[in-house]
């Protein structure tokens, strides 16, 4: 079943959510904002929708479900598109940023980024989780990041070998409180 935007707001949240971080933000971003959440996969966009709102999980160098909707996005009227990227990277490390912005560079046009306000979240994973290619991806991203010489190992590769195997959850609402006050500016 399709999900179409509250023709009142002419704003919607859209997700992109492998294993539910994503998902979880985006419902929380919902019940304060009053606007409508809905997966990437299951949502139809009006050409009048004004605000636009993507959460998107990163996984292997891109921002879930975004390739999918960015042609319905850019057949719309909007004024503010808002790119709320979601992963296991601490945020508040600049090299983890850049890297967020060069792999939206690689998704989105020059006039989209150029345009899209970005935020960047932290998520979680659970191993016992994943699919049997997540696993083995994950696994694979473990063994190179191992063997990396010490001077090699960012603060990035450095968390994703102390978590590998784990189940962690670096997800904080507090972080949409600058979010949530964008929306209403």
């Amino acid at each position: 079943m399709k999900v179409g935007v509250d023709e009142m707001s002419k704003a919607i949240i859209i997700y992109g959510s492998n294993y539910g971080t994503t998902r979880r933000y985006a419902e929380e971003l919902s019940k304060r904002t009053d606007i409508l959440a809905a997966s990437y996969d299951k949502v139809d966009i009006p050409k009048d929708c004004e605000v636009i709102v993507y959460l998107g999980g990163l996984y292997a160098g891109g921002v879930k479900g975004l390739k999918e909707t960015l042609p319905a996005i850019c057949k719309t009227a909007y004024k503010r598109f808002v790119i709320v990227t979601v992963g296991l990277a601490d945020v508040e490390d600049v090299e983890n940023i850049n890297n967020i912005h060069n792999a939206l560079q690689n998704q989105l046009s020059s006039e989209v980024y150029e345009k899209a306000e970005l935020y960047h979240l932290r998520g979680g994973i659970d191993y016992s989780k994943l699919s049997f290619l997540h696993k083995t991806m994950m696994k694979l991203l473990y063994t190179k990041a191992k063997n990396l010489p010490e001077d090699k190992k960012n603060a990035e590769v450095r968390a994703m070998i102390e978590t590998y195997g784990k189940q962690v959850d670096f997800v904080d609402f507090k972080k949409l409180d600058i979010i949530e006050q964008s929306l209403f500016k």
